[in-house]
């Protein structure tokens, strides 16, 4: 049995990994800031726990992946779901918005792969990391400086953790989807005007379904994945290709 860290399991992509997890037999972790939340999609799971943890805090980060080791036993795969968006007019943006977003997205997902690596590393096992980026790894909506300046930091994170721990049989891998149906996109995706843009700009013409990110995550934690590492997997509808 495999055991798997998720965090933002309280909802959207991270709730849905959690899902795809557990389906395939996984033990999972369910991390959010939320515990509540964290602790619902847990009590769906054949065998799962919740953890409440603020991904910023690295004390937190390390009691939660401990709080999995103790209950599971190991660690063998680590997705960093956790993340916000935020953004403005870069001209009145304000500075602490920015660092948040860059701590919540970057550091978080740092520490967050870190911590699950150490694991892996001192059991000698290898294992899967897979960070969740996004289309905007590669480009950038308007007023969108945060999220697209954290986003590119996750990729070059995740290329970098992939160099680094190769050698003890870790692979890491960054997914970027593109506009998906969670509570994230939801205000955008209820306005008519933008969500007719994102629709006019996706070449599958609609929003994706988290599950449909979540498969693409899980997929790169198994063993068909297996010679796969350092990549950069578009889940966009065909956004970057269009």
């Amino acid at each position: 049995m495999a055991v798997s860290v998720v965090t933002g399991a309280g909802s959207g992509i991270g709730a849905a990994a959690a899902v795809e997890l557990a389906a395939r037999g996984d033990a999972v972790v369910c991390i959010d800031l939320d515990r509540e939340a964290a602790e619902q999609t847990a009590s769906e799971l054949h065998n799962a726990i919740a953890v409440g943890a603020d991904v910023t805090d690295e004390d937190q980060v390390v009691a939660a992946v401990a709080a999995g080791v103790q209950r599971f036993g190991d660690i063998d795969n680590v997705i960093t779901c956790a993340g916000i968006e935020f953004g403005g007019d870069i001209l009145d943006l304000d500075t602490s918005v920015f660092r948040r977003v860059l701590d919540v997205n970057v550091t978080g997902s740092f520490l967050v792969a870190r911590a699950g690596a150490r694991v892996m590393v001192e059991r000698g096992h290898g294992g899967a990391i897979v960070l969740i980026g996004s289309i905007a790894s590669y480009m950038s909506f308007p007023r969108s400086a945060p999220y697209s300046a954290s986003k590119g930091g996750v990729l070059g994170l995740g290329r970098a953790l992939a160099v680094d721990l190769a050698d003890h049989g870790i692979r890491v891998n960054t997914v970027g989807p593109g506009v998906a149906d969670t509570p994230m996109s939801a205000a955008s995706l209820a306005d008519p005007e933008q969500s007719a843009r994102y629709m006019a700009r996706i070449p599958l013409r609609r929003p994706a379904d988290p599950a449909e990110i979540a498969r693409v995550a899980v997929f790169l934690t198994s063993d068909a994945a297996s010679y796969v590492t350092g990549a950069f997997v578009p889940a966009d509808g065909g956004w970057l290709a269009g």
